[in-house]
């Protein structure tokens, strides 16, 4: 039995708690939670033992190494805010544990070089939980694209819609500010630069982007002539009818994870959307060039009426095509089977000459269209051969983040933005 130890235990904590807990639990133990945050590791705890696995010990967060030393994990699992995943890693590497970290490995370079140069010097390993490439419908591309049935791809749109649910709830909580998240093309748009990576089998080498603040802050909505403001939903009566209010005294996990802790840390989950203070962008688009000279043009926006993706390629033979719709969701506030679970999804094949054709594949169950039941198996099960290397390492993880991180520049500086010019590539080049 393997045993592991978590450091976050916010929203994104359960899906490994739950895991280990259950299915997993005759082959991987979790034996401690680390946190600044005493009440959240405590409602870790119950959600572990609802599960049918024993407590973990709590740590809090500056005991780290006291938890290893004592409690000997293998492996740790980083669940916390984005820009302090570098921190734990780091410390956990040198410290003699593999880890598995959530996506974005982290937000920006000096800190991707920092896990590189505790990944030279310790051997250690580091995996990136990538959960859509192991989606059915991600798999069923990739592989399509690798047995050329299109030919050679010569230019692709992705367009990634969030709706008026998911894609708002990264602007009431630490996402909402670029130092904390990287702001949403490095956050969350490096599942989608992963993907692209994944299908395409290479990556960037020059980018350019623009992006801006349009429909949500304070200002925003004063333009289209909104009068009533509130700082936060919990408490303020001007949030009671506010569909983009967030009522955590209703959601039972939500306030134990969140309205109950904040007496030890103020962090309010429930913020505003249209409060000030807001320092990421909500509508974002990034033209892409890749070093297998394919064209990309990509699109994120995060205000739209529905969830999900449209995605198309044309290629030497062909042009394919997948549309998807997702159930949407709220971080931690709901079912976990229901993140981002299929609504609907197509994958069209048009052969350069001859008849479109619907390409056959499995409907994944649970959360972000089955990926994250197949990675969790990957992960705590027994992984056996994959042709689709659908597990990311750090390297995997450092190139999806290199496109959101010079996207980000691109924007601030507003010029294309070369890969060489980044220490990282280079580094992962050797």
């Amino acid at each position: 039995m393997k045993h592991y130890a978590l450091v976050g235990t916010g929203g994104r904590a359960g899906l490994y708690i739950d895991a280990i807990g259950g299915k997993w639990r005759e082959s991987a133990k979790l034996v401690a939670f680390c946190d600044s945050n005493q009440t959240r590791m405590q409602y870790a705890n119950g959600l572990l033992e609802k599960a049918g696995a024993q407590p973990a010990s709590l740590w809090q967060a500056e005991h780290f190494e006291a938890m290893i030393r004592e409690t000997r994990p293998e492996t740790i699992i980083v669940t916390t805010m984005d820009r302090t995943h570098d921190e734990y890693i780091v410390r956990a590497l040198r410290a003699g544990c593999d880890v598995i970290t959530e996506k974005p490995m982290t937000i920006d370079e000096p800190r991707a070089l920092r896990i590189l140069d505790a990944i030279e010097e310790t051997g250690r390993q580091v995996r990136v939980a990538f959960n859509y490439r192991y989606a059915p419908h991600h798999s069923t591309v990739r592989e399509l694209l690798m047995n050329g049935t299109i030919g050679e791809v010569f230019s692709v749109h992705f367009e990634w819609l969030l709706n008026t649910e998911h894609g708002a709830d990264y602007f009431r909580r630490w996402h909402r500010e670029k130092r904390n998240s990287g702001g949403l093309l490095v956050h969350k748009s490096t599942h989608h630069f992963d993907l692209m990576n994944f299908w395409l089998n290479s990556y960037p080498q020059r980018v350019y982007a623009e992006g801006d603040l349009r429909f949500y802050g304070r200002e925003n909505a004063e333009k289209r002539g909104v009068k009533d403001f509130y700082p936060r939903a919990h408490g303020y009566a001007a949030a009671k009818d506010d569909p983009f209010a967030l009522h955590m005294a209703d959601n039972p996990q939500l306030k134990g994870l969140y309205l109950d802790a904040e007496h030890e840390d103020n962090y309010y989950r429930d913020q505003s959307v249209f409060s000030d203070g807001i320092t990421i962008e909500d509508t974002m688009s990034v033209l892409m060039k890749y070093q297998n000279q394919t064209q990309l043009t990509y699109s994120l926006n995060a205000y739209l009426p529905l969830e999900g993706l449209n995605v198309v390629f044309n290629g030497s033979r062909g042009r394919l095509e997948m549309k998807l719709v997702e159930n949407s969701y709220v971080n931690g506030g709901g079912l976990r089977e229901a993140e981002g679970s299929l609504d609907r999804c197509d994958i069209t094949v048009y052969p350069l000459f001859g008849a479109p054709w619907k390409a056959e594949f499995a409907m994944g169950e649970g959360g972000h269209g089955g990926g994250d039941n197949a990675m969790l198996a990957d992960l705590f099960g027994e992984p056996g051969d994959d042709p689709l290397k659908r597990a990311a390492d750090h390297r995997a993880g450092a190139l999806s983040i290199l496109t959101g991180i010079a996207a980000n520049r691109a924007i601030a500086q507003q010029r294309p933005v070369h890969f060489s010019e980044f220490e990282l590539l280079r580094r992962l080049q050797k």
